[in-house]
């Protein structure tokens, strides 16, 4: 049986004439946006220590035609930041409908040093995501996809695999595709709780950076390598030169210290944005998703 994790949806706010979204929204001013309806939306999480109440904003396009396909956006350890938001702007263009979630406050987490101490804590947040997604009459529930942005990355990783899609989906429903930034790929089939193999069968697309010192650029090589040929045919992956940790971050240049840096044994890394690989790695995303989900205008990569 899947795992129990939400229960109910509530509509804290709708921006921009969303009503038609979900029941019973609290209307607030315009948001400046036209071209989509955006929501803030609130459901419980229930988790082994307690039951969360997880937000996020879900942007559709007006230009959608039917139920929408959708991609769940989710953060880095430094929280929502401009990341996501830029890559829903593109993704809203598209025709993709968006849902950025925020882990961290229903946790009470300020910062990296408070973060929870494995990514599947986060999981149920995720999948309880799904539910909402797929409940509602505007999206697609065949067509639902997953992006983030380090630890969102390595969620995004981790939900390709039919171990945790089973365990909180059963075998009916899952994600549709797999799009990870910079996900840190030397930890998985090493450290517990981080396997990937025995994927979901949906195509995966792996973004990293040459110049990532937080990882190393040939971890998701690897990786990819060292999976069963049923699994690597599923994954696309693409590396940029002159990228960092973190290259489509609008933040200004900074260097981190994290105790799972350089293969787990901590230390400083960089975090340079780098607008022009920014530009790129959403422009792939978009392309990847269109694909994915069969829409009109894909171009293979």
């Amino acid at each position: 049986m899947p795992s129990r994790i939400v229960a109910s949806v509530t509509v804290v706010a709708c921006l921009a004439g969303c009503t038609s979204l979900l029941p019973a929204p609290a209307a607030l001013p315009l948001s400046g946006d036209a071209s989509v309806r955006i929501a803030y939306v609130a459901y419980p999480v229930i988790t082994p220590k307690a039951t969360l109440q997880v937000a996020g904003v879900l942007r559709v396009p007006r230009s959608a035609i039917g139920p929408a396909p959708a991609v769940l956006i989710v953060h880095g350890s430094g929280g929502v930041d401009g990341r996501g938001q830029a890559l829903a702007n593109e993704l809203n263009s598209a025709g993709i409908a968006t849902f950025e979630i925020d882990l961290w406050t229903p946790r009470g987490v300020r910062s990296p040093a408070e973060r929870p101490k494995h990514v599947a804590e986060t999981l149920p947040d995720v999948y309880a995501a799904f539910q909402v997604l797929a409940a509602n009459s505007a999206i697609d529930k065949t067509r639902i996809g997953i992006t983030g942005f380090s630890w969102g990355g390595v969620v995004s990783m981790l939900t390709a695999t039919s171990k945790y899609s089973e365990q909180y989906l059963g075998k009916e429903m899952k994600f549709a595709a797999h799009a990870p930034h910079y996900p840190v790929c030397w930890a998985y089939n090493r450290a517990p709780g981080y396997t990937f193999r025995d994927l979901t069968g949906a195509p995966i697309l792996i973004q990293a950076g040459e110049l990532d010192d937080y990882d190393q650029p040939d971890t998701c090589p690897k990786l990819i390598a060292s999976l069963p040929d049923k699994d690597r045919a599923l994954i696309k992956f693409r590396i940029y030169p002159e990228a960092t940790h973190g290259w489509d971050s609008s933040l200004p240049p900074m260097t981190y210290n994290d105790p799972y840096a350089h293969l787990g044994k901590g230390g400083e890394f960089r975090f340079f944005p780098n607008p022009k690989v920014a530009v790129q790695s959403r422009a792939a995303a978009v392309q990847f998703f269109r694909c994915s989900f069969g829409m009109s205008g894909c171009v293979p990569a």
